[in-house]
């Protein structure tokens, strides 16, 4: 329907505008900067991307780089960071030679090995975002009540449109969501197909239908009084009881009522979207471990609604990590890692440590048996040659930039 086309893309747009912050006054002296600060032990927390002024930072220290490169000179902090990167990955790769050795040289039996479910992860939980409501990323819980805060918040503007999306939002059982929304376009379908009957113009809010169906559900009181339903009390038997109630003087205007009912059914829910995380670490810090939340490994008890950490590994020793839904298709990964290249026309594959390529980007992660955590190994497809490259470039100075906010 054009009307939630309109709402949400002007909610959007009201986002983007927040994300852009705080203007700057023209004759203003001095420029000022928010500072955030970031805790692994908070429910909220701050996305992980560099601030613009970081990222400039870093397209400004890589171009220097380039230009010193031409001139004999040298950029040493970023050579620390690859010479650090390369003795780690040399190190690792003589641990893993000595375990080797070792195993080779173990005579005794067999023993029992404990084995962490994702040992390879070095991050501190998984969070997710709402575009809708702004750039804030959080836990799943929390951008949960955010949106329908966010929901709510919008009644006075357009009682009609939030009340739809609400019950299909902030309602947990599908199969209930579904009765509901049929019962309530039986009551407007009722008085749209029989105008003059009273009786279709009355419902009893203490009907067991009503008290099933309707009345535990949240967004329903909300689009009633969209629809033009008020609640009074009506005889009823030897009694009286409270009843929602369709004027008739709203019966001229039965289209508005239709276009509610469609709204209704068309509606879909707003749901909080996985963070990729994006993180470049060093070999050292791709071994360290962290205790994952529960929610990383069952946002639900439904086996689909895991997520995973997906982590590639360049010739540099560099690392980049995103988090990926196991329900998401292999073509994500590689859309990801084409995202943080320099070159990200360039071919490339990405190969597991004890097999050859990974194919079948239309398939899903967990069909690829890519859960719940992986390491890929990057190369580039050198059928495709260009004298112009550099072959040891890969990450994009925005990606590498995380990396040496750390340094």
């Amino acid at each position: 329907m054009d009307a939630f086309k309109k709402f949400f893309e002007k909610k959007k747009a009201d986002a983007k505008f927040k994300l852009a912050g705080q203007g700057q006054s023209l004759s203003g002296s001095t420029s000022h900067h928010s500072a955030h600060s970031c805790s692994s032990h908070s429910t909220s927390q701050s996305r992980l991307a560099p601030t613009r002024d970081a990222r400039q930072a870093g397209a400004a220290a890589l171009a220097r780089l380039e230009q010193n490169s031409k001139k004999g000179d040298v950029n040493w902090s970023l050579q620390a960071i690859k010479a650090q990167a390369r003795r780690e990955l040399e190190a690792e790769r003589a641990a893993m030679e000595q375990m080797k050795l070792n195993e080779q040289q173990e005579v005794a039996g067999p023993q029992e090995v404990h084995m962490d479910s994702a040992p390879m992860l070095a991050v501190q939980g998984v969070y997710f975002h709402c575009p809708l409501i702004g750039p804030e990323v959080a836990s799943y819980e929390e951008i949960k009540k955010q949106i329908r805060d966010f929901l709510y918040s919008q009644m006075e503007e357009d009682r009609a449109i939030s009340s739809c999306i609400i019950i299909h939002t902030c309602n947990k059982n599908k199969e209930k969501i579904n009765t509901c929304i049929e019962t309530l376009c039986k009551y407007i379908e009722n008085i749209v197909s029989n105008p003059t009957e009273d009786k279709f113009r009355k419902i009893r809010i203490s009907n067991k239908a009503y008290q099933e169906r309707i009345h535990p559900m949240e967004g329903t009181k909300e689009f009633l009084e969209a629809a033009g339903f008020t609640v009074q009390e009506l005889p009823f038997n030897d009694t009286t009881d409270k009843f929602w109630v369709f004027p008739e003087d709203k019966l001229c205007d039965l289209g508005a009522l239709e276009q509610l009912r469609d709204g209704l059914v068309s509606a879909e829910p707003i749901r909080p979207q996985l963070d990729r995380g994006v993180m470049v670490l060093l070999p050292a810090e791709a071994v360290s471990h962290v205790e994952l939340p529960p929610e990383f490994f069952s946002l639900t008890t439904e086996e689909l609604k895991k997520e995973m950490q997906n982590r590639v590994r360049f010739p540099d020793g560099l690392i980049l990590q995103g988090t990926f839904g196991v329900n998401e298709k292999f073509e994500e990964v590689v859309k990801f890692v084409r995202e943080n290249l320099v070159n990200d026309w360039r071919p490339f594959f990405l190969s597991l440590s004890g097999g050859g390529k990974v194919t079948g980007e239309e398939q899903t992660l967990v069909e690829l048996r890519l859960v719940p955590a992986v390491v890929f190994n990057f190369e580039w497809d050198f059928e495709v040659q260009d004298p112009n490259l550099d072959d040891n470039v890969f990450l994009r100075s925005e990606t590498l930039s995380l990396l040496q906010e750390k340094a």
